[in-house]
């Protein structure tokens, strides 16, 4: 079983920036790929981001991709999501999720969620 713990999420100003945080508990995920999703009010969840076990590959949604960084630290057994000039239509809960799906943008592949981090950003 693995745990799932974002962080880092909060209320930013439109061009502001966020380092959002996925630790890990219960079990390693260095052995999982680490994705990221997101979801606004009144919408499905949005794929926004994937890496593979060692980092070595990623994919991010296109809607994103100039301005969000994924990446991972398996000593650390956490995955982040850097969110940079960030716009209103960036605010959302955003959920990290363990797979053993390389790649995956289908949240039906993910196995283990995390409760979520609001990011709210005012224009």
């Amino acid at each position: 079983q693995v745990q799932l713990v974002e962080t880092g999420g909060g209320l930013v100003q439109a061009g502001g920036s966020l380092r959002l945080s996925c630790a890990a508990s219960g079990r390693s995920v260095s052995n999982s790929a680490v994705g990221w999703f997101r979801q606004a009010p009144g919408k499905e969840h949005e794929f926004v981001a994937t890496i593979s076990r060692g980092g070595t590959f990623a994919r991010v949604a296109d809607s994103v991709m100039a301005r969000f960084t994924i990446s991972r630290d398996n000593a650390k057994n956490t995955a982040y999501l850097q969110l940079n000039n960030l716009k209103p239509e960036d605010t959302a809960v955003y959920y990290c999720a363990a797979s053993s799906k390389i790649g995956s943008v289908s949240r039906r592949e993910y196995d283990y969620w995390g409760q979520g981090t609001q990011v709210t950003v005012s224009s």
